[in-house]
């Protein structure tokens, strides 16, 4: 008898309107995926849910009690979870000196320490589960990164620092999920267009005290990098996710499998502005890396090196 593909169920963190999370939402509805997007507020997701069958929880990735609840209604309602995108992300843009341990605590919980426990709560779900598993393996876990991890620049420390931990979580997780029929695959996203730099210079202050006071401008100069620079839309980030993961199409859904197909997801992706600029970064002594980017993004640009300002010219900085 054939194996029919059954729509998947896809839980995807941080889902407010005008992020990733959206945009990933309305990509898997369209591909015939049963979608449940959440964030810290219902209403940060009011317009979302036009397209597909997309419904919405409040969920704080920060609370234990929070996650346990989301993954248990989904799995009370559908009985699995396939797709599990650890989506939600918040910035830590600011010196290291400035930022108090709850901000910091806060970054952590939500970059790192929520894509973990919610592994924990929906892996043993996908490893028990059989009767989706009709292209061998039991789910897909997405961690979406940031090329901030590869060479954090001046004022992004904090921040890049959760994504590196991130990056690692994620390759220990693509092995130690591997023998349970689990995939991991990890996007190391670069510029991209969101509402996420908004969101953060709307609450961003510098302290009175700071000893960085001289560097104000600059550094609300950097929280919109990630918003120039050859950002790309989400939804392409998106839709790239959705090809490079190889989920089966809405045309296959309810339709025998044909024998070359199979839910075999690339593992890494990076994409977005900046993203080849820093790839080569990951090559490059270190010592000189770090100074490209203070001298991007620390001082002025009347004050760069003479023999530095070909490659800003390149980078567009």
């Amino acid at each position: 008898m054939a194996s029919v593909v059954l729509p998947k169920v896809v839980l995807i963190t941080g889902c407010s309107v005008g992020g990733i999370g959206a945009a990933l939402c309305e990509e898997y509805a369209r591909a015939g995926c049963i979608v449940y997007a959440t964030a810290r507020r219902l209403e940060a997701m009011d317009g979302l849910g036009s397209v597909g069958d997309i419904r919405k929880l409040q969920l704080d990735v920060t609370v234990e009690q929070s996650l346990v609840e989301a993954v248990e209604t989904i799995i009370a309602a559908e009985g699995r979870i396939d797709i599990l995108v650890n989506n939600a992300g918040v910035l830590g843009v600011g010196p290291l000196l400035d930022k108090v341990p709850d901000d910091t605590e806060t970054v952590f919980r939500t970059n790192v320490f929520a894509p973990l426990r919610l592994a924990q709560l929906v892996v043993p779900h996908m490893a028990g589960c059989t009767p989706n598993n009709t292209c061998g393996t039991k789910g897909l876990i997405i961690n979406i990164g940031s090329i901030a991890a590869i060479a954090p620049p001046p004022w992004d420390g904090l921040y890049g620092a959760t994504k590196a931990a991130l990056k690692s979580l994620t390759e220990s997780m693509y092995m130690e999920f591997r023998p349970l029929g689990i995939r991991v695959m990890l996007v190391q996203a670069g510029c991209v267009a969101t509402n996420i730099a908004n969101n953060y210079a709307a609450t961003y202050t510098s302290p009175d005290l700071s000893l960085y006071s001289d560097y104000s401008d600059l550094i609300s100069t950097f929280i919109y990098h990630s918003q120039t620079h050859g950002a790309i839309p989400a939804s392409n980030l998106a839709r790239t996710i959705i090809r490079k993961s190889d989920l089966p199409s809405k045309a296959l859904l309810g339709k025998p499998i044909p024998k070359n197909m199979r839910w075999n997801p690339g593992w890494y992706l990076s994409m977005g502005g900046d993203s080849w600029a820093f790839y080569l970064f990951g090559w490059l002594p270190r010592r000189f890396v770090m100074l490209v980017e203070w001298q991007a993004v620390g001082i002025e640009r009347s004050e760069r090196s003479w023999y530095l300002r070909p490659i800003y010219w390149v980078f567009g900085v």
